[in-house]
Parts: structure tokens; C-alpha cells; sequence
């Protein structure tokens, strides 16, 4: 009668078990015989299972960001190839992905990847000339061009400054630097004053002042009282030493557009500023262009 009972009891489990669709002591790759399993036994399985559930997630995790690194580096590259400029010479305008009017010294036609050096070529609507920002009445800037101060400009002038200052000379910097706005009230000022036809004569309009290049330098007095003294004969004499040409001299008003002004010097780098002034032309007839409102 025991062995009955216990007989119908082992039979009931198999039944059960059967039913929910698994078989007693069997695993997944391969039969086994049924096995005791101890309570030691059985919180080992579970961390077993748990360290191998989260290995997985730390691997599925890695390979992801893996799988995204990769995906930024092929955008990165594929950007940088779509916005390099076109090589070759010639006058052309290149759209650039870094930040607009950045402008910390004179570039060269190579900072933009044009090879050989083109006569004149624009970028982010500034022109060159060899490797020379230009602006004069035919050249304009943008509005949002506001570099501040060019730092090598501001350095050679130090060094002229500090030369002149050891002959007995007393140069200093009077004006610099002149965004659009600041430029467009100190022009309208004069124009209320003199009128425009007067005004043109010694003021640019905003968007045409070299000052707004970040490149020009008034120094001492800002008038007529300049000329003539041995601080304004010197400038004229000895500024391209330093990079700088006398922008605006004696006797070439029609070609540069601008009475003559002894105290405005404008920096192109040494190699430039040599051939300008050994040239005794003016910017605009050593490149070649001209300087009227169009």
C-alpha cells in the first residue's frame, strides 16, 4: 500500500512538469540523469547566471559605442573632404565650414588649399591680392567682419614705436581697430557736418575703412598738424621696415581715393611692404585696381 502511494505521487510530478513543457532533469544540449540540487548549489547557479547575463550587457554596450566612433570619425572625414577647396589658380569664391572672418594675421593663397598663388581670389566676401586684404571704395568688407586688432600688427608697431621712441621720436597709437557700426557713426557724423562729397574725400563709409581689416593704424595727431614732423618723415621713411606702407601719400589722391593722411599706415607683412615702397606706387597701382564707390 506505501510503495502504491509513493508510486502515484512520482507519477502525478511527471504529469505536472509535463504540462508546462519541460522535461524533469534534462537540460538543452544534452539528456541527463536527474540530479539532487543543494541550496549551495542553487545560489551558485543564479550568480553564475547573473555574472554571465551582465558580461553580455557589458559587451553588447562596448560594441555600440564602438559601432558609434566609428559612424563620428566617417562624418568627420566625409566633411572635411566635401568643404576642402577646389586647387588651381584664378579669382574664385569658396564657401568654408570653420567659423567666418576669423582673422588673427594675413593669410596666404595656400591657407586655402588654391595652389599657386591666384592675382586675386575672395573668401567669406573678403578679397586678397596676393595673399593682402583689400579694402578701399571698390572693396568692401562685410558687416560682421570684426576681427579686433590684428596681434602681428599690433607687435611690429610696438617694435616701431620703441625704435623710433630710442631716436629722440615720440610716435604713438592714436586709433586702431573700427567695427562697421563704429565706422558708420563717425562717417554719417561727417557727412552731417561737411556732406558726403566732403566727407568721401578723408572718410570711408562703413564696410570700406581699412580700419575695420584689423591692419590700420592712425598714429598722433589725426589731422593736418602731422605732416612734416620729424615723427611723420620718419614713418614715411622707416615704417616698411616693420611691415607697414604709408597708405594714403602725397599727391596720389585720384588713385587711392583719400587726401593725403601722414599719420594712417597699413601692415602687409615685410615681404610685401619692401616692394610697395621701393615700388613708390601706391596698393592700389601695385595691384593693379582701383578705389571708387561703384
Amino acid at each position: 500500500m506505501k510503495k502504491t502511494i509513493l508510486g502515484a505521487i512520482a507519477l502525478t510530478a511527471i504529469l505536472s512538469c509535463s504540462a508546462c513543457g519541460k522535461d524533469v532533469g534534462k537540460s538543452d544540449e544534452s539528456p541527463l540523469a536527474p540530479v539532487t540540487t543543494t541550496n549551495e548549489e542553487v545560489s551558485a547557479a543564479v550568480t553564475t547566471t547573473a555574472s554571465k547575463t551582465n558580461e553580455k550587457t557589458t559587451t553588447t554596450t562596448s560594441d555600440e559605442e564602438s559601432e558609434t566612433t566609428t559612424t563620428a570619425e566617417e562624418v568627420t572625414e566625409n566633411t572635411t573632404t566635401a568643404d576642402a577647396a577646389p586647387a588651381g589658380g584664378g579669382e574664385s569664391s569658396v564657401q568654408q565650414s570653420s567659423p567666418a572672418h576669423s582673422h588673427d594675421s594675413v593669410p596666404s593663397p595656400n591657407d586655402y588649399n588654391y595652389g599657386p598663388a591666384p592675382a586675386q581670389y575672395n573668401i567669406d566676401g573678403l578679397t586678397y591680392i596676393q595673399g593682402v586684404l583689400i579694402a578701399n571704395k571698390s572693396y568692401s568688407l562685410p558687416a560682421d567682419f570684426n576681427p579686433g586688432i590684428d596681434p602681428t600688427c599690433q607687435s611690429q608697431f610696438n617694435k616701431l614705436q620703441s625704435d623710433a621712441s630710442a631716436q629722440g621720436l615720440n610716435i604713438w597709437f592714436a586709433s586702431g581697430f573700427r567695427s562697421y557700426d563704429y565706422q558708420s557713426q563717425i562717417y554719417n557724423n561727417y557727412v552731417a557736418r561737411d556732406g558726403q562729397a566732403a566727407a568721401d574725400t578723408y572718410s570711408a563709409r562703413p564696410g570700406h575703412s581699412e580700419h575695420q581689416t584689423g591692419l590700420a593704424i592712425d598714429v598722433n595727431q589725426i589731422d593736418d598738424s602731422f605732416i612734416g614732423t620729424p615723427e611723420a618723415i620718419w614713418l614715411e621713411n622707416h615704417c616698411h621696415e616693420y611691415g607697414f606702407i604709408l597708405r594714403y601719400p602725397q599727391g596720389k589722391q585720384d588713385i587711392t581715393g583719400y587726401k593725403y593722411e601722414s599719420w594712417h599706415i597699413r601692415y602687409v607683412g615685410t615681404d610685401m611692404s619692401y616692394a610697395i615702397h621701393n615700388s613708390g606706387l601706391t596698393l592700389e597701382e601695385y595691384f593693379g585696381i582701383d578705389s571708387y564707390y561703384h
